[in-house]
């Protein structure tokens, strides 16, 4: 199943995705009888309980429009932790020359940094060196603590595409990277997120990033360096992970920071991003 957040003027609705169309979750629970929440946070949260419902919907449920028509805004809108790896990828930290860790690399964005799929991502005008980077997203599923690997990926919702935009130089102005990477917008999701029985192994999964059509990155999760499962199960271990919290899970080799000529994004570029299965992810930049 997937599952959207679109908006309609100043409001937010909850879509589900049945190929090229979107169905009102809202408008089609009413019309068929069933009870659906009407917020993507709280599908998450109860989605066992609702999937009966959901799967009506998917089957019988009201259009509101085509994905590529709609004004989406990133599928959850109000996590409570977003958290982020870096260094994720062997081919990625050897481009970036840095050595490979021996536990994950951590750091955080807020929600501050969210952006949807078509929303166009100002670049602050103290940044001069803005980098992207496709990434698999988790989605968390349940409320969990002390999670094992054997148990990570059951406390996973579903899967989704996210952009880890950074800003190089204010990145690397001090060995803690958040100033560089917990910017407005720099954290664009979406087109959707897949339910990980959709998805199946995290670790299979290609990834591409194309910047004005060319493409740049072009991967494969099997290159992490720390599984979805590790890093979940990690994390589990200093802090409770909640329903809808967002794990980006690393970027891989391609990025402006590892190329000999660094030609750094710029107002006008649109950077898009793929994963199997999950959709494309696109934003264009512009002067903030």
């Amino acid at each position: 199943m997937k599952l959207c957040t679109y908006r309609d003027g100043d409001a937010l609705r909850l879509g589900l995705v049945r190929g090229d169309e979107v169905l009102d979750v809202a408008s089609s629970a009413k019309r068929l009888g069933v009870t659906v929440p009407d917020a993507m946070e709280d599908v998450i949260a109860a989605y066992e309980a609702c999937r009966a419902s959901l799967e009506r919907v998917e089957a019988e449920g009201v259009s509101a429009g085509r994905l590529s028509d709609l004004r989406l805004a990133p599928p959850v809108t109000r996590p409570q932790k977003i958290l982020c790896v870096g260094l994720n990828y062997r081919k990625h930290a050897e481009e970036a020359k840095m050595p490979i860790p021996s536990s994950p690399v951590y750091f955080a964005k807020f929600v501050n940094s969210l952006a949807g799929h078509g929303d166009e991502i100002a670049i602050p005008e103290v940044a001069r060196e803005v980098d992207y980077e496709v990434e698999l997203v988790a989605v968390i599923g349940r409320r969990c603590r002390n999670l094992s690997e054997e148990e990570a990926l059951g406390a996973v919702f579903g899967y989704a595409v996210g952009n880890d935009l950074s800003a190089r130089d204010l990145q690397m102005r001090a060995s803690q990277w958040l100033y560089g990477k917990a910017i407005d917008g720099f954290a664009p999701l979406g087109p959707y997120i897949a339910t990980a029985d959709e998805v199946g192994d995290p670790q299979q999964l290609g990834l591409r990033l194309y910047l004005n059509g060319e493409l740049r990155q072009n991967s494969t999760t099997a290159d992490m360096i720390f599984s979805v499962a590790h890093v979940i199960a990690d994390l589990s271990r200093i802090m409770t992970l909640e329903p809808g919290d967002l794990v980006y899970t690393g970027t891989p080799e391609g990025v402006i920071l590892g190329r000999a000529e660094k030609v750094w994004l710029k107002p006008g570029d649109v950077v898009a991003c793929e994963i199997d299965g999950l959709g494309r992810l696109e934003n264009r930049l512009v002067a903030g």
